[in-house]
């Protein structure tokens, strides 16, 4: 049944963005009166830089981190809050990482370079398993609420990454999964002849035990919910249902100017990792072709394909149900 909403009307003042640094500031003299219905907190404009550059790669796009306010007075971390910078958060391995000269041509050379030492030990008489992740742009994995790896390269170029671990059947794994951004706080990135495009996501994993066998890949039966969404030009475009956070009515379009550009942020459970944690609510994945996900020019992708597209267990790449406007989603899955 579909949740109806007392009707918010909030005034939010246009932010700006300066010419070479982001940050907000309010135009002067310059307000409007929107009327938002759902649960969101609401952000507009261009988010302030905290943190520049948290990795560098040649060709690279920037890897920048923002925060801003939203009309109820939060403050948020975007594109998200991560551990990408804390040291007790172990990095996955490369599986092709083009920006560090890891261009593996095949999973055995890949292998070959695998330092066993990193092994994360969820149970230490567990049995052994390792997950190939390929994800646009950046992912954090847990394993009953451990960290057992994140991603080495938090924008581009594309990469694509490895982990193992040792964990004891039944064991849940919960990803946050970041589409990140170029132009802080709405989502978008300078591409296809406009200032502020909106950049998409996806993501694909496979886990394989010891004996090389698939014992799980990403498809529908995964749970995915998000927990930031943008670009939204006109918020009367999004709908909740449930726990159904809907932006498909949305445009995509982007533009020149995203100074005036929305953003909807939801707060993300302390626990969401945790087995424990409840995700029975939470909407069901939603898969995307290779195609739709844009891979397939992509060597990080297309030189594992034995894996991703194995003819006896094709993995699909999963997301919330917007790939192009959400970009931040956590999913979850449990295997038996």
């Amino acid at each position: 049944m579909k949740n109806i909403f007392n009707l918010l009307t909030v005034t939010l003042l246009i932010f700006g963005c300066a010419e070479k640094k982001s940050q907000t500031k309010e135009l002067a003299n310059s307000s409007e009166t929107i009327k938002y219905n759902g649960t969101a907190s609401i952000t507009q404009g261009i988010a302030t830089a905290i943190a520049e550059d948290i990795y560098s790669c040649a060709r690279g796009r920037k890897t920048d981190v923002g925060e801003i306010t939203s009309t109820d007075g939060k403050k948020w971390t975007v594109p998200a809050q991560t551990n990408y910078t804390n040291n007790d958060f172990p990095f996955a391995a490369d599986l092709f990482n083009s920006c560090e000269g890891k261009n593996y041509a095949t999973t055995q050379e890949a292998l070959s370079h695998y330092d066993d030492s990193k092994i994360i030990e969820v149970d230490k008489d567990g049995e052994l398993f390792t997950a190939y992740i390929f994800a646009d742009n950046y992912f954090e994995m847990y394993v009953n609420g451990i960290p057992v790896g994140k991603d080495k390269v938090p924008f581009t170029e594309f990469n694509s990454s490895m982990l193992k671990f040792k964990a004891k059947k039944p064991f849940t794994i919960a990803m946050k999964l970041v589409d990140w951004e170029e132009h802080l706080g709405v989502g978008c990135e300078a591409n296809r002849g406009k200032s502020f495009h909106a950049g998409d996501g996806g993501m694909v994993a496979v886990i394989k035990d010891v004996q090389n066998n698939i014992i799980a890949s990403t498809n529908e039966n995964w749970k995915a919910q998000t927990f930031y969404t943008a670009p939204i030009i006109d918020l009367n475009c999004t709908s909740e249902e449930g726990n159904y956070r809907y932006s498909k009515n949305c445009s995509a379009e982007g533009g020149q100017d995203g100074s005036s550009f929305y953003a909807l942020h939801w707060e993300i459970p302390t626990n969401w990792m945790q087995t424990i944690f409840d995700d029975s609510n939470w909407p069901n994945a939603t898969t995307y072709t290779n195609q739709t996900i844009g891979v397939d020019n992509k060597p990080s992708y297309t030189n594992f394909t034995s894996i991703f597209d194995a003819s006896e267990n094709d993995a699909k790449f999963i997301w919330s149900t917007n790939v192009v406007l959400d970009n931040e989603v956590l999913v979850r899955y449990t295997i038996q």
